[in-house]
């Protein structure tokens, strides 16, 4: 009897190689460990030795994956609250909107030169897909056409899912990503977006559009 294989479905890449990683990580760190007992070298082979080559600066899959996420993320994000702090009917929705462009921007200028130093190219690599808590061209869309409470409703919506997505993305690089600038700037991110979802949630018209 002929046993049939399993088929795979494909993943996204960038959601893969941080769900993914991790166990690579382990399964890299255990290769390079031996647990045999290997005879200490004489002084003339480590004189003879050749210098280890110099790590890649290019980091793990977990690194680039979260990167060329956030930052099609922060600028979708900051077109929808370029509409926002423009016509969002309540003053504090619209102040808070203003703030958080601010943020956003803050953070492409450091996502930006983070995609250069690894080499990654500045295109949208998920451009088409749906990923979860990105704004996409049909929310911008529906953003234009929706005028006074709907706007508001539809923009704290859309900008909270933004908000929770993009930290838990970055919490899985903070947990598994091997970059030391990466995992700065995603720890920074969490608490950045922690302060957003609680200022968020105290909007007026927030429970109402949230639920």
């Amino acid at each position: 009897m002929t046993r049939s294989t399993p088929s795979r479905s494909p993943a996204a890449p960038a959601l893969s190689a941080l769900l993914a990683v991790p166990a690579l990580l382990a399964l890299t760190a255990s290769a390079g460990c031996s647990t045999a007992t290997e005879p200490a070298p004489r002084p003339s082979a480590v004189r003879n030795t050749a210098p280890a080559p110099a790590p890649s600066t290019s980091g793990t899959p977990t690194d680039a994956a979260w990167v060329q996420l956030m930052t099609p993320m922060n600028e979708k994000a900051v077109a929808l609250l370029t509409l926002a702090a423009d016509r969002a009917t309540e003053p504090r929705v619209r102040a808070f909107a203003t703030r958080l462009r601010s943020d956003q921007e803050a953070e492409l200028g450091r996502l930006r030169p983070l995609l250069t130093r690894m080499g990654l190219p500045r295109t949208d690599v998920h451009a088409g897909h749906a990923m979860p808590g990105m704004v996409t061209g049909s929310d911008l869309a529906a953003a234009k056409a929706a005028e006074g409470a709907a706007f508001d409703r539809l923009f704290l919506t859309r900008i909270r899912g933004h908000l929770r997505h993009s930290a838990q993305v970055s919490r899985s690089e903070i947990t598994a990503g091997a970059r030391a600038d990466a995992k700065r700037l995603a720890a920074a991110l969490v608490t950045a977006r922690e302060a957003a979802l609680t200022e968020l949630e105290a909007l007026p018209g927030a429970t109402r559009a949230l639920g």
